[in-house]
């Protein structure tokens, strides 16, 4: 399976983009409820921070998603249209002076939830992979 989508940098799209790319994958793969929430979770998070941070939220600029499951092995693309950033230089949510800050988790999540994660084009895009294990 392979879906390519590019976005509006719209908040509002993401829950019904990611409902039907979750629902694609369930009829590609067996995923546990387990696996489905974290992929929730994890596209949540990239798309968000695409349109927020890499975008700014310009209605101009667009998201580049693509998806690619090859049996068990889930691979997500998200690639924004800004400047990019360094990943290395992004604080760690966990530590005392960041632990009470309402944002900066999205990055850390991704990172905790998928097997491999990578970033490209100067950060513009991240690579997530996730090896699927679902037992029904």
């Amino acid at each position: 399976m392979q879906l390519s989508k590019t976005l509006d940098s719209d908040f509002r799209i993401i829950p019904t983009f990611i409902e039907e790319t979750l629902t694609q994958i369930k009829k590609e793969a067996p995923v546990s409820d387990e696996e489905i929430f974290d992929l929730r979770l994890v596209l949540e998070e990239a798309i968000t921070n695409a349109i927020k941070h890499g975008n700014k939220s310009s209605p101009d600029l667009k998201v580049e998603i693509t998806i690619t499951l090859d049996k068990n092995r889930l691979l997500i693309k998200v690639k924004d249209s800004g400047q990019g950033f360094d990943h290395r230089n992004v604080p760690d949510p966990t530590r005392k002076e960041t632990l009470m800050k309402t944002s900066g988790r999205g990055i850390y999540l991704i990172k905790k939830i998928m097997d491999e994660v990578s970033f490209h084009d100067n950060g513009r895009e991240i690579q997530m992979l996730k090896i699927l294990n679902a037992k029904r």
